[in-house]
């Protein structure tokens, strides 16, 4: 059990939905990914996506897209990200995903990834344009390593595909809350409670819902049927907004990331407290 699936087993016990925020490493600067990550953490995140840069993220929206280019720019590199990582755990257990694009873990080199990830500290993988279909050399090295390997689902999904992702998926399913890109949206869509109870009766993996999800009332929402609520464009435009500024940034975080602790049924000192 690695620590994705131990926090879930955790979170389960105390009645809470687990809080995930994403941030795209390097933005705004390497340096200060770690100090984000633990500020995210001490505010009542359960888990962290830690976004590696990419030059054609298709899958994100414009706030994320910015956040690759910032981050690029700066200098980072699927390198440094693990070395960000290494940063992190020296202070902090709180579990990591890498979530990305095929390509740089590619041009890594998927043994050598995977068993650098692991080594740094990272607990599973998520990649975007990677289907299960073309998973199988990824999924045996990320076995070997002990890293969960993080599938998608969108509403789209037919149930032969809901299968398919919960044989091969490990830590938990990402049920994507809209057909389109990243982003924040207003609503959230009516059916995804149904959505949601149909594939737990498929897996027993926990099903965390993201995409479009940007404030307190979206999240009590969802942490009424999910396992996981994620939340990133929205974190993601505070750092744009006040990157330049650390102590305001931090200060902005820790505002808004409690804001959407309380909803998933605990306040960040439990929740860290449960850490």
């Amino acid at each position: 059990m690695n620590r994705i699936e131990k926090k879930f087993r955790e979170l389960n016990d105390k009645g809470r939905t687990a809080l995930v925020t994403y941030i795209t490493a390097g933005d705004p600067s390497i340096e200060m990914t770690p100090d984000i990550v633990l500020k995210l953490e001490e505010s009542g995140a359960d888990i962290i996506e830690l976004g590696v840069p990419f030059s054609d993220p298709m899958a994100d929206g414009p706030v994320i897209q910015l956040a690759s280019e910032r981050a690029l720019k700066s200098g980072t590199t699927l390198k440094s990200v693990l070395e960000s990582v290494k940063s992190i755990r020296k202070h902090s257990d709180i579990p990591i995903i890498l979530f990305g694009y095929y390509n740089p873990f590619l041009s890594y080199g998927l043994e050598k990834f995977s068993s650098d990830a692991a080594e740094a500290g990272a607990d599973g993988v998520l990649v975007v344009d990677l289907p299960p279909e073309e998973a199988p050399e990824f999924k045996v090295h990320a076995d070997k390593a002990g890293l969960n390997l993080i599938f998608l689902l969108a509403p789209t999904s037919t149930h032969e595909r809901v299968n398919l992702i919960a044989e091969h998926a490990s830590g938990f399913v990402y049920l994507v809350s809209v057909t389109g890109v990243t982003g924040g949206r207003t609503q959230v869509d009516g059916s995804l409670d149904s959505l949601c109870s149909e594939i737990k009766k498929t897996t027993r993996l926990p099903v965390g819902v993201g995409f479009g999800i940007s404030s307190p009332e979206q999240v009590e929402s969802i942490s009424s049927f999910a396992d996981a609520v994620i939340v990133g464009s929205a974190i993601v435009r505070i750092i744009e907004k006040h990157g330049q500024d650390k102590d305001a940034l931090l200060e902005k975080l820790s505002d808004f990331v409690g804001s959407l602790s309380a909803p998933c049924g605990g306040t960040p000192e439990e929740a860290l407290s449960e850490a």
